[in-house]
């Protein structure tokens, strides 16, 4: 019978969808604890969830749990996740994981000393889509990547900005690049790798409020391969997309602008030859449980089975890094090359000083 570990979930907006996974996997885990300082909301869940609710965060910490499943808007998560590290727990944490490059070293040398583990959220990367793509490429069966596109489309208005911390550079520290883009940027780092410079250009249409809202970068990865990359919240019918362009295929993603890892994705072969290769290697392709679930699941399997980590706190630096980057770029006006260094300006603070003291 599997060891079932006891999680707490702190923050109940997006923690709420957390919630559900955590409960799909009632063999694996039991959510013993929800944390919220909003009574109503606080009340309702531990009600539903059957578990103990808690206003305080400090009371999280009392060893009773053996996750801390950390939901809260970013601003807070660096020293909520130090402390739960400090007090001897797992830890799971929301995207954006924190405010600067300076801060995911301080949590990585917080990790190290300890002997927990500490998994950032990217759960797009669990699905059969994109997850195809990568064993594609691993396979040798893709080949030279040449070109891509991504796009995150989305619609965002006063509704989503009504919450006090959202679309202000001191609490949510960016916008459409740091808190929506990101998902489909950490997607095309996962499948082709890091990326050696940027370009971008950021401005503020569609909603007033502070932080940027448009976007568009030109990336070059490491291996050589061009993608442009298109980011608004203006969009009246949402979609998230990536294509691909590679020596032997060409990869789309479905347009699902919250699952476009899931299947179906389409993979065009430039030959009858190369589509019997693609059929042949997917033969022994198994693909992951998707989203939240496959991410806990690999989770578990790391704390009780010593298995790899599936998401580290290394793979959500490179991810900020990027955001470093890009925002580096739009301050500068001129393309900016990585890796960001300890030395560079934005490596405490990515937030555009263009921006914040000119607005965009």
């Amino acid at each position: 019978m599997n060891k079932r570990l006891k999680v707490a979930v702190v923050g109940l907006g997006i923690g709420q969808e957390h919630l559900r996974h955590w409960r799909a996997l009632s063999n694996l885990f039991e959510v013993t604890m929800a944390c919220d300082p909003d009574d109503e909301r606080r009340n309702s869940v531990a009600d539903q969830e059957n578990c103990t609710g808690v206003a305080d965060y400090q009371d999280v910490l009392d060893g009773s749990v053996d996750i801390v499943d950390i939901c809260t808007p970013p601003h807070l998560h660096f020293e909520m996740a130090k402390q739960a590290l400090a007090s001897g727990h797992h830890v799971v944490c929301e995207k954006p994981l924190v405010n600067s490059l300076q801060e995911v070293d301080g949590l990585i040398e917080a990790q190290e000393a300890t002997d927990r583990l500490f998994m950032p959220i990217s759960q797009y990367r669990f699905a059969g889509g994109i997850q195809r793509l990568k064993y594609l490429i691993d396979q040798g069966v893709a080949g030279t990547p040449y070109i891509g596109s991504i796009e995150t489309h989305w619609n965002r208005g006063s509704w989503y900005y009504s919450v006090p911390w959202r679309g202000r550079w001191d609490t949510e520290r960016g916008g459409v690049i740091l808190c929506h883009a990101l998902h489909l940027h950490d997607l095309l780092c996962f499948v082709l790798g890091d990326v050696e410079s940027v370009y971008a250009q950021v401005s503020t249409r569609v909603n007033p409020i502070e932080t940027e809202d448009c976007a568009t970068v030109s990336l070059k990865m490491k291996n050589g391969a061009l993608i442009s990359s298109s980011a608004t919240l203006g969009s009246h019918k949402e979609i998230s997309r990536l294509r691909l362009c590679f020596e032997n295929l060409t990869a789309e993603s479905n347009l699902s602008p919250y699952d476009p890892g899931r299947d179906p994705w389409t993979f065009t072969a430039k030959d009858i030859e190369e589509d019997r290769r693609i059929a042949e290697a997917l033969r022994s392709f198994a693909p992951p449980a998707s989203n939240f679930t496959g991410q806990f699941i690999g989770l578990y399997d790391a704390i009780c089975n010593n298995a790899p980590l599936p998401v580290t706190l290394n793979d959500a630096r490179r991810s900020l890094e990027l955001v470093t980057a890009i925002y580096a770029s739009v301050s500068s006006g001129q393309a900016e090359h990585l890796p960001i260094t300890k030395s560079h300006t934005g490596y405490s603070d990515w937030r555009p000083a263009t921006l914040m003291d000119n607005g965009s």
